[in-house]
């Protein structure tokens, strides 16, 4: 049977969003562009063309991301409705130069879940609220809600979301699919809305750890071939590395989803893994984090509004904007987290140099201690809990994850699915320090092939499929992916499908604070 071309599977992802998408929401913008794009890259595969790996793969990109001639909205009806950005990401041109076809724009929590307290994960005003392809009235996590639910509901080959506290991992814990929350630096976030300076990266999601992988590897322009990496690791030997495990929070907070993360330990430990138990990470407490946050946003999004000329051009426009929208905007939550940010005064700020300090002083100090006095090859941690239902009146509960020390870092995670909870899938993240994650994606790669010795594929929603239709197939590098059958695409919110004209080139003018240390193979050159 031959292969899929590209624009045959362009195809089947359209009819499948069409079909499924008001139930899990998880697209809000559709590239009208797709096919066209589908069918250069196939008349270029005729030709004997092949760009690399990602050749003629379906992404969708988190709606933070500045893609040319399609709506950027963060979540905001205060990016809606104006001139789209004129510029690619620099991300996203990578991702088209190695041949990839963006089918459109993923919802997210707005402002990547920053506006107020009280938010429920997956809502935005513009897109309207996504939901768990396992579990529809639960929740997919985020911020980056809709790459996570794109890829496991079959929408899409791979999603990109961002991460600044666990906006990768969660979504990708709680909707069964792989994440990469690279090294802080390892990935340009020149034309990403952004939330903190100097904990924000962008990363793929993705059915497989070595799809991640090779989607890393695109993004960040190194010549890392992270796909590889796991192509050549064996896992059933696993002897030389060393799995440290902090027994602090989040352990403890959901006995069932501990249990299915002994059983990771448990086939590492049989696969030859060295288990250092017991370790212990110091109490990271949020509120540490929060003036850094506050700061860095208020001076990245002016910055970035700069960049959007029909856009408010303050935080204190976005405030107002939302008052005077209070019907659509607020309708949910407020905007405590705006508000309070608007009241900071600059990264020269005593408060901001304080946080930053302890922030640092917690996440790398923490990790990197643990890592070298037991020469650890990864730190591995829960997950996320199974999704928790939706609950837009009160917002969301705890999602007992585990990412700060790393975030606060700019570390590295990888999320990995590991089992199901009463239908919904849980996750496993490894971590370590600064530029190991082709350490982190073999070990990961490893623990997923045991996993799938034992259990076979990762199960996959049910939502959309008949007895006629054939599952939503999991990428091969060679050959086709995207199945036939159906499923999604809806937006409650003003979510659109169209592009509008130009604005202007994204310039961020605020330096992020990238993590320091001898370079390797992982880390960007200067």
């Amino acid at each position: 049977m031959s292969p899929l071309s590209c624009t045959e599977r362009v195809d089947r992802a359209l009819a499948r969003i069409a079909e499924i998408g008001p139930s899990v929401n998880a697209i809000c913008t559709l590239n009208p562009e797709a096919r066209a794009q589908a069918a250069v890259l196939d008349a270029e595969r005729a030709a004997g063309r092949v760009r690399g790996p990602l050749h003629g793969r379906l992404v969708v990109l988190k709606d933070n991301i500045d893609t040319a001639g399609l709506a950027t909205t963060a979540g905001s009806l205060a990016l809606a409705g104006i001139a789209p950005p004129a510029a690619d990401a620099e991300l996203v041109r990578r991702l088209y130069d190695a041949g990839c076809v963006i089918i459109g724009k993923a919802n997210m929590c707005e402002w990547a879940n920053y506006r107020g307290e009280g938010s429920t994960s997956g809502w935005s005003a513009y897109g309207g609220l996504t939901r768990n392809p396992y579990a529809l009235g639960h929740s997919a996590g985020g911020s980056s809600a809709g790459s996570a639910a794109a890829v496991a509901a079959g929408l899409t080959e791979l999603g990109i979301g961002t991460d600044t506290n666990g906006s990768i991992v969660c979504p990708a814990s709680v909707n069964g699919v792989v994440g990469i929350r690279p090294t802080v630096g390892l990935i340009p976030t020149d034309g990403i809305v952004p939330l903190s300076l100097s904990q924000d990266t962008a990363g793929p999601m993705a059915p497989s750890v070595r799809q991640a992988a090779a989607a890393l590897s695109v993004l960040s322009g190194r010549p890392t071939d992270y796909a590889a990496i796991c192509a050549a690791a064996n896992p059933t030997d696993l002897s030389g590395v060393r799995i440290g495990v902090p027994r602090s929070a989040p352990w403890g907070a959901d006995p069932r989803r501990d249990r299915e993360t002994e059983l990771v330990l448990s086939r590492l430990s049989a696969a030859g893994a060295t288990i250092i138990d017991d370790l212990a990470l110091p109490v990271a407490d949020y509120l540490h984090g929060q003036p850094r946050v506050d700061h860095e946003f208020k001076v990245g999004l002016e910055a970035y509004l700069r960049t959007r000329p029909d856009a408010p051009q303050t935080l204190e426009a976005v405030i107002a904007f939302n008052r005077t929208h209070a019907d659509t905007e607020l309708r949910y939550f407020g905007q405590d987290g705006l508000e309070r940010a608007a009241l900071t005064e600059g990264l020269d700020a005593p408060a901001y140099a304080a946080s930053l300090e302890t922030c640092l002083r917690l996440g790398r100090g923490g990790i990197d201690d643990l890592v070298q006095q037991n020469d650890l090859s990864a730190l591995l941690l829960p997950g996320c809990s199974a999704a928790q239902p939706i609950d837009l009146e009160n917002g969301d509960k705890s999602f007992n994850g585990w990412s700060t020390h790393a975030a606060w870092a700019g570390y590295p995670i990888v999320s990995v699915p590991c089992g199901m909870i009463d239908g919904r899938p849980v996750g496993v993240s490894f971590t370590g320090t600064a530029w190991t994650e082709s350490t982190l994606v073999r070990v990961a790669h490893a623990y997923e092939t045991l996993r799938a010795e034992e259990h076979g594929r990762f199960p996959e929603p049910e939502l959309g499929r008949t007895a006629a239709s054939p599952d939503v197939a999991r990428i091969a590098f060679e050959g086709q992916s995207l199945a036939t059958g159906a499923v999604a695409q809806p937006a409650t919110g003003t979510a659109q499908y169209q592009s509008d004209g130009p604005a202007a080139a994204p310039d961020r003018s605020a330096q992020a604070r990238t993590p320091s240390g001898p370079p390797d193979r992982d880390r960007p050159r200067s």
